[in-house]
């Protein structure tokens, strides 16, 4: 059992403004999730922070894509931070920001080794800029660390791709649009809705994902968590609303299984948005739920 240390990535450049003029609250979510009692119930040995860059809502013209040099500069630091953590063998549990968060451990984990991600969202986030209405990298985070889109963000310092398409597994969307799921469908990474993930089994599909880790030899695995792939009704303070979800008794029962093996390397969350829960209620039950599988299962590591 590794000791865990909670990260704070109060980041928002990966998403548009939800109105002209305002930032998206996300970047608030590790001093509510602190308020909220996350960093109580997690007891970490440390807590360390680092802020973003300073937020706009214009695209880089070589990109289109939004704060693309800012995302870039982040991504380095996050990355040096993360590296150090790893090589001393301790457990990132990284507090986001929106999903572009995911650079800086994406880059990380390429310079240690050769590892698995399990991108557990309500969204594939696997697509080209081409297809996005927000130029966000939040929605194409997925895709970028697997190599996919301009080069100014799928290589920086020269790693592309940081983690190998073929070892994310893309689990848990509900946007079912055949242009928008076809993005990941004609990759090579392993792809599973919410609806094949209830009709295969929550174990079978963790069970899947542990053997195949294992099988290629991997240093390790990732868990990317977005709270949008929890049902809308137990969980609406998300940028990108979408009917349906995982029940906290589906949440939690994969989330256990991931938590338990030795192979997983650490861990992100992303995009609960403060100002979208005013009494907290949400994100006390997230809080309640999370915290409490974490610790249960680090007392039962495989």
């Amino acid at each position: 059992m590794k000791d865990a240390y909670i990260v704070e990535f109060p980041s928002n450049l990966g998403l548009k403004e939800p109105q002209p003029g305002k930032e998206p609250g996300v970047k608030k979510l590790p001093d509510w999730l602190w308020k909220n009692n996350l960093h109580k119930a997690i007891n970490p040995k440390d807590i360390i922070r680092l802020d973003a860059p300073k937020y706009t809502n214009v695209r880089d013209t070589e990109t289109k894509i939004l704060n693309t040099n800012s995302l870039i500069d982040y991504a380095r630091e996050q990355a040096y931070l993360i590296n150090n953590l790893l090589t001393q063998n301790k457990f990132p549990f990284i507090l986001g920001g929106d999903c572009s968060i995911l650079l800086g451990s994406a880059i990380a984990l390429k310079q240690k080794g050769n590892y698995g991600l399990f991108y557990l969202d309500g969204h594939t986030d696997f697509m080209n800029v081409s297809l996005s209405e927000t130029g966000g990298v939040g929605g194409m985070a997925a895709s970028i660390v697997t190599g996919n889109g301009h080069e100014k963000l799928t290589n920086i310092l020269n790693l592309s791709p940081y983690i190998k398409e073929e070892n994310l597994w893309c689990v848990g969307n509900r946007e079912y649009d055949d242009e928008y799921e076809n993005e990941i469908r004609n990759s090579s990474a392993t792809y599973i809705s919410l609806n094949e993930l209830r009709k295969r089994g929550i174990l079978n599909c963790i069970e899947s994902f542990l053997s195949e880790v294992k099988n290629k030899n991997l240093d390790g695995f990732w868990l990317h968590i977005d709270v949008d792939v929890l049902n809308d009704e137990i969980m609406p303070c998300v940028d990108s609303r979408t009917p349906d979800g995982l029940t906290y008794d589906e949440f939690n029962e994969l989330t256990s299984y991931l938590f338990q093996s030795d192979k997983l390397s650490g861990l992100e969350i992303t995009i609960l948005d403060p100002d979208l829960d005013l009494t907290g209620q949400y994100t006390k039950d997230f809080v309640s739920n999370i915290s409490n599988t974490f610790n249960l299962s680090q007392k039962n590591i495989l």
